[in-house]
């Protein structure tokens, strides 16, 4: 087995992912351009993106990175936006394209359209993110394209395997369609629950962060094969278990957090960039296969198709944005009322990826009979011309847009007051427990040492101080040992004061991350071994 070609995409497009941050373009535009110039270089290998790799070994870690750095308290609070874009839109959009297509090209039927609609529905687990990130939304709205970039491949894979066994001749129905729904749906999210709590225990009771950090890598596998396994969704199955990890990641050894998030952002950055290279990369193989439409015809089929995937979701976003509202006086009450601005970007945001594609290439060369699948080329070229175009145009006018609207961004002097509440309160509550435990004469600590442990709570800077080797004659431990316990004992205070205010929304989960992390790099400096 050649091994080069997969070295020369991770390293190539590490490098330009790494270059798109001196730059004002982000870093999936960027990688997707640089593919499509690189595509037609002499002497580079052929790419072909294989959906028996990206859909079962790419799309769950990068589900599981995404999932574990959203909050499951924010998702449930926007869960209504949340659930009528990652389904409700999903499957309008499955309809509206695959009617559109149906209408705009000559003897294509009508189940092969639906399986087109299928592929270009979903937008991407990634890419809609990275920009939102890039160009500072406001929380809210970024918490929406999250949500609904985490479920949306689901519905749409679904969606895809009724519109697929419909296009071969399989006999799918209505009910059929239905049931297939709700199978993977609920068994996704059951498989999820049963796996959680589990391997949640087992992460906090390995003792070593490497074993830890192993599980970690094996999870969002595990999560996805063995849902697959039983036809319910893998997607689902990876996003709860993610969430439930990352809600409650601050159970997890200090070690093991400060290695998963090293880890995993590696994993993430290696897999984005690939996979946003390897879009740009499938040029020649899409146009290679497109024969018969060559022309023009297929190009105006492009933009046609483009244009309803875009015009699609606005229609179903500002509905589902203000119907509710004058349908429901619980939500008027609860909710503020939405301008049309936030909207605007929900449906701007809409860019597809490597997902439509690698389910686009699932699909077979032949339908029940041995018949060619009807217009299969075709639909690769206009998945590709989709994704590629949500992402060029979308993708470069989202952040002008973004400025263009005024939206207010995230209020950084209520985030700094907010976090520096929680502070004083872990830190009163941590100064508490650490008079508790020095009244203990165990516990007995030279002043100065005693006075480092209080200067922490506030400045939380400085290497640790140069320990006294005395030993304690009634516990046995050393100045050093015992001054390690201490610290964790106040590190521990404050940790819980965290997480109580973060489940009680005084703070968010990126802020708790924030201070957990804090905390993480004082514990492993207070616990650093010896050289």
């Amino acid at each position: 087995m050649d091994v080069m070609p997969l070295l020369l995409l991770v390293a190539g497009s590490a490098m330009v992912a790494a270059a798109a941050r001196r730059t004002p373009v982000p870093a999936p535009l960027l990688l997707v351009a640089v593919g499509l110039l690189i595509s037609y270089v002499p002497g580079v290998p052929g790419y072909t993106l294989d959906p028996h790799i990206v859909l079962p070994l790419v799309l769950p870690p990068l589900l599981y990175t995404a999932a574990t750095d959203s909050s499951y308290l924010d998702l449930r609070a926007q869960l209504r936006p949340v659930a009528l874009l990652s389904v409700g839109y999903v499957l309008f959009a499955t309809f509206a394209v695959g009617w559109a297509a149906y209408l705009i090209v000559p003897e294509l039927p009508l189940t092969a359209a639906l399986v087109l609609g299928a592929v270009v529905a979903p937008p991407d687990a990634v890419a809609a993110t990275a920009v939102a990130r890039r160009v500072g939304l406001p929380s809210k709205i970024t918490t929406i394209l999250q949500g609904e970039s985490l479920v949306n491949d689901a519905t749409a894979i679904t969606a895809y395997r009724v519109a697929l066994a419909a296009a071969v001749g399989e006999g799918a129905t209505w009910a059929g369609g239905i049931g297939e729904f709700l199978l993977a749906a609920v068994g996704g999210v059951g498989f999820g629950l049963v796996l959680m709590v589990p391997i949640h225990w087992m992460r906090t009771h390995l003792k070593e962060a490497l074993l830890q950090n192993t599980l970690s890598l094996l999870i969002p596998f595990v999560a996805y094969a063995a849902a697959e396994q039983v036809h319910a969704s893998g997607v689902l199955a990876v996003v709860t278990v993610a969430l439930y990890l990352g809600h409650r990641a601050w159970e997890v050894d200090f070690a093991t957090r400060l290695q998963e998030e090293a880890v995993w952002k590696m994993v993430a950055f290696v897999l984005e960039s690939a996979v946003f290279a390897l879009i740009g990369l499938q040029l020649p193989v899409i146009l290679k296969g497109l024969g018969e439409y060559e022309g023009g015809h297929a190009a105006l089929y492009a933009v046609a198709v483009f244009l309803v995937v875009v015009a699609s979701r606005f229609v179903w976003v500002y509905p589902a944005t203000f119907l509710p509202r004058r349908l429901s006086a619980r939500i008027r009450e609860r909710e503020d009322n939405p301008t049309w601005k936030g909207p605007f970007v929900v449906a701007w945001a809409g860019m597809r990826g490597v997902v439509s594609l690698a389910i686009a290439f699932s699909i077979p060369l032949t339908v029940h009979g041995g018949e060619p699948f009807p217009a299969r080329n075709l639909i690769l070229f206009l998945t590709f011309t989709t994704v590629i175009g949500t992402l060029v145009l979308q993708g470069l006018t989202l952040p002008p847009l973004i400025r263009l609207l005024k939206l207010p961004g995230r209020d950084a002097q209520a985030e700094t007051l907010a976090e520096a509440n929680a502070q004083a309160q872990a830190s009163r509550v941590a100064e508490q427990r650490l008079d508790e435990l020095l009244s203990d004469e165990r516990n007995a600590l030279p002043g100065p040492l005693a006075d480092r442990l209080r200067s922490v709570l506030e400045r939380r800077r400085n290497a640790v101080w140069e320990r006294l080797g005395q030993v304690n004659p009634l516990t046995g431990e050393s100045v050093d040992d015992t001054y390690r316990r201490l610290s964790r004992e106040m590190i521990s205070a404050e940790r819980a004061i965290f997480v109580r205010l973060r489940d009680g929304r005084y703070i968010d989960d990126e802020m708790l991350r924030t201070l957990l992390r804090r905390l993480d790099l004082e514990e492993a400096a207070a616990y650093r071994e010896a050289v």
